[in-house]
């Protein structure tokens, strides 16, 4: 019995199975190397099998893409979630959630790279990808919005000079424009967030590995110096579990 008729026992559907297998390959071969004749020869399914669920290479790439939105999204809201349930303050809160995405990040290599490495010639994300694209800034934002309405950031030594650098959409999102001394608290977020992805990407493709002598320790100092262009203080001595 080969493996997609032993999975098909299991109650697992095919979808599933051409998921799954895709997401090895992803490691094994990068998202540029996938295509739908690898993966059914992979998982034992004909490719008009495989077709029958994504037609074409961009339909799996794009549910591969949507779930690891999903699935980096949904782990930054459980940290957070259980964080607000403990009652930690803002800071601590932004230290749960991107310890929660760096775990994620690890365990989930192919993936990660997929939503944040190199663009994958020839494919090009549909709409369908931005909502679940938003979850990771819309948990930060919603964690620099509480610090803003409960009073934990302390104002910025200096402005954003200029007109507004931001597109009216990443304003609605935040709420509106925040009064003064805070006027410039979403491009700041914007900054924090840049600065988590770069983070990550630095770690989980061993950039970092060579010059930090413990890389788990010197992405929560990192954090903490990002969140200070915020105004925001995260603890020190937080444990790592």
């Amino acid at each position: 019995m080969n493996s997609a008729a032993s999975s098909a026992g299991d109650g697992v559907t095919p979808k599933t199975v051409v998921k799954d297998t895709a997401r090895r390959q992803l490691v094994e071969r990068g998202a540029a190397g996938l295509s739908l004749d690898g993966v059914a020869r992979a998982c034992g399914l004909a490719l008009t099998d495989v077709e029958a669920v994504f037609p074409h290479r961009d339909d799996l790439l794009t549910a591969l893409v949507i779930d690891a939105y999903d699935a980096s999204g949904a782990a930054m809201e459980q940290a957070d979630e259980a964080a607000v349930k403990a009652g930690a303050p803002a800071g601590a809160r932004l230290l749960a959630v991107t310890r929660a995405l760096r775990q994620w990040s690890f365990a989930n290599p192919g993936e990660f790279t997929l939503i944040y490495g190199s663009p994958v010639p020839g494919y090009h994300a549909p709409q369908d990808t931005v909502p679940p694209a938003s979850r990771t800034p819309g948990v930060l934002a919603g964690i620099v919005r509480s610090a803003l309405v409960g009073g934990e950031l302390t104002p910025p030594r200096r402005a954003v000079p200029g007109p507004p650098l931001l597109l009216p959409a990443a304003v609605e999102a935040f709420g509106g424009v925040p009064e003064a001394p805070f006027s410039d608290i979403i491009e700041r977020g914007i900054v924090l967030w840049s600065n988590l992805i770069g983070l990550l990407v630095f770690q989980v493709f061993s950039r970092t590995h060579d010059s930090v002598r413990d890389e788990s320790a010197f992405f929560d100092y990192s954090i903490a110096v990002a969140a200070e262009s915020i105004g925001l203080v995260v603890p020190s001595g937080e444990p790592t579990d």
